[in-house]
């Protein structure tokens, strides 16, 4: 059902404006897009930016990327073999180590980790149960990293690692809250998991009754739970979550069957995730992904992208091209569908 949604939603994404446009924020700031061509035509909703220069993107049809020119060029950097795989979520460290996560039921969720620019891979995990479809992957520092899958028989399940990504372990289940009928996790931008600090980690949720949010303050031992107050449903809920410090941060998604659709898509927290506010405005319609670069976040999806100076209070929407995930570091990141990558300028 979930791969059979998002096949619709890139359909809807197609009638999205061209890119290109540019918008003055509230403060005189102007912001846009530099797109930067990687050679490629598959959807990119795996990023992970490393520096200015430095930048790995993974999407459909095996595809891996890097660049360490800042964007002026882009390497094919895929495992072998791997064509008929998904790559949904890929975590870098540097210009020659990255872990990847591809998706689906049973031996399609992979982990593979490469410490030579792509060149080599060792594949580190394969899903042995046809019940677990895993979703997004994340690291504390450059050893201790989790990932997670779909609810199986009633509970969210989490792997940790900690040698960078070599091996995998299961986190007890009973450690984990019961997830809701229907609930899962979206594996639209590589953001339904996410860390902050050495031992804060948050899992996104939607599907069910209401779009939660998990948080554990152990590493990824022990969880607990919270509800949002964003719009949940079969295809709405908590697309990402993108936090500053362990405390300061937001969940940002809507519904992608209505990406223009004005719901509640936002939420902010300071404490950690325990209790969720709704900010005076927020991004229009539904956002796949979010980061912050400083005090400053951008959030992007289908249908264009949205820069907020005050921490996510206000919010100005500027490109109307779709992207995917964004990240930053020194520089914000964004990618998407047909290949598409772009590197933001503002003042």
């Amino acid at each position: 059902m979930k791969s059979l949604l998002l096949v619709v939603a890139a359909v809807v994404s197609l009638l999205v404006v061209p890119a290109g446009a540019v918008a003055s924020g509230h403060d005189g700031h102007d912001a846009t897009w530099r797109l930067t061509p990687t050679g490629v035509d598959a959807r990119l909703r795996g990023l992970s930016a490393v520096s200015p220069r430095v930048a790995w993107a993974s999407g459909s049809r095996g595809t891996v990327l890097r660049t360490t020119d800042g964007g002026v060029t882009w390497a094919s950097v895929a495992p072998p073999d791997s064509s008929a795989l998904d790559f949904r979520d890929i975590e870098a460290f540097d210009a020659r180590t990255a872990v990847v996560l591809s998706i689906g039921p049973g031996d399609s969720s992979r982990i593979y980790r490469t410490s030579d620019g792509g060149r080599t891979w060792s594949r580190a995990f394969t899903n042995p149960d046809p019940a677990a479809f895993y979703d997004c992957v994340a690291f504390f520092d450059r050893f201790r990293g989790l990932a997670m899958s779909d609810p199986v028989d009633g509970r969210f399940r989490v792997l940790s690692t900690r040698d960078g990504g070599r091996s995998w372990l299961p986190v007890p289940p009973e450690d984990l809250p019961p997830a809701l009928p229907g609930e899962f996790g979206f594996a639209a931008s590589g953001q339904c998991l996410t860390t902050a600090g050495p031992r804060d980690a948050w899992i996104a949720t939607g599907g069910g009754a209401t779009a939660r949010v998990l948080h554990s303050g152990d590493g990824g031992r022990h969880w607990s739970v919270s509800d949002t107050p964003l719009l949940s449903s079969g295809s709405a809920g908590v697309f990402a979550v993108a936090f500053r410090s362990p405390r300061q941060g937001l969940a940002i998604g809507g519904d992608y069957l209505a990406p223009g659709g004005a719901v509640a898509n936002l939420a902010l927290t300071s404490d950690g995730g325990r209790t969720w506010r709704t900010p005076g405005s927020s991004p229009v319609g539904y956002r796949s992904g979010a980061a912050w670069h400083g005090s400053s976040v951008v959030a992007v999806g289908p249908t264009g992208s949205d820069l907020s100076r005050d921490g996510g209070r206000t919010w100005v929407g500027f490109d109307g091209g779709s992207f995917d995930t964004v990240d930053c570091a020194g520089v914000c990141w964004a990618a998407g569908e047909k290949g598409r990558v772009g590197v933001l300028t503002w003042r």
